[in-house]
């Protein structure tokens, strides 16, 4: 394992105890709002810290690219951290979140851990290497069939004042055309599912680039392919991703091509 790579399973690990203890008692925990639909508590920061404290201890030179405390650092090494992506999920109680941390070298990604600290399944990939979780090779399922995938999305929940016709007519055609859709609230998930083959593609608009610098890459190390919804390759930036298996990547963005020119104007 590269040496990258494994600070970032540590510090993914330590993050995940964070989240867990501190889940014991949701109701204690401090939250404020950042925006519309958007939250943060101290279990986030706590897990940030966790993350950030474990990378300095090895690579105190090394930027920083986080959700909570933001950029820091003038290396050409950035680790690009969400300590709790899925944070609406946790303070629920909703079992489906996961602390998400990509490596970027010189503007590329080349390594990148998702760890799911409820099912301690840890997913990760270098460039270069392949993608795993637990050990285990990953790859993309074999779906040929449109009518028989199954597509991941989440809904454009943080703009008030946004369009979503163009994407509420993306998901009834998805809805329409293949075998069901599924929003479980937690991008960095969502992607490695991809990889995983349990899901087939997966699409969302107004994202972060912590919520998709790691799981980007595992879908690609798996055989994937990873975009804008347009098909450009800055993604980070733009926030918006269309993720699948090569063939239905292909018929998802040609069968939603109308709907995501009109919500990408």
């Amino acid at each position: 394992m590269h040496p990258l790579l494994n600070v970032a399973v540590m510090a993914a690990r330590r993050a995940g105890s964070v989240l867990i203890k501190k889940m014991v008692n949701l109701g204690k925990l401090k939250i404020e709002q950042k925006g519309h639909n958007d939250f943060v508590s101290d279990a986030d920061r706590a897990a940030e810290k966790a993350v950030i404290d474990c990378i300095h201890k090895h690579y105190p030179e090394h930027s920083i690219l986080a959700e909570e405390s933001g950029s820091s650092g003038n290396s050409d090494t950035v680790w690009i951290i969400d300590p709790l992506d899925g944070t609406t999920n946790y303070l629920h109680g909703f079992p489906v979140f996961a602390v998400s941390i990509g490596v970027q070298v010189s503007g590329r990604m080349e390594h990148a851990v998702v760890y799911d600290p409820l099912r301690q399944e840890l997913f990760s990939a270098s460039r270069g290497a392949g993608a795993n979780v637990d050990g285990h090779k990953l790859r993309v399922s074999g779906q040929m069939e449109m009518p028989r995938a199954l597509i991941g999305t989440g809904f454009p929940f943080r703009d008030p004042g946004l369009d979503i016709s163009p994407y509420m007519a993306m998901l009834s055609k998805t809805m329409v055309h293949t075998s069901g859709v599924r929003r479980a609230g937690a991008a960095a998930l969502d992607l490695c599912y991809v990889a995983a083959g349990r899901l087939d593609a997966f699409f969302e608009t107004g994202l972060g680039p912590w919520d998709l610098a790691a799981g980007s890459l595992i879908v690609r190390e798996a055989g994937g392919i990873v975009s804008g919804l347009d098909g450009s390759e800055n993604f980070l930036e733009t926030g918006h991703v269309l993720c699948g298996t090569p063939r239905i990547y292909r018929e998802f963005a040609k069968l939603c091509a109308p709907e995501i020119k009109a919500l990408l104007r």
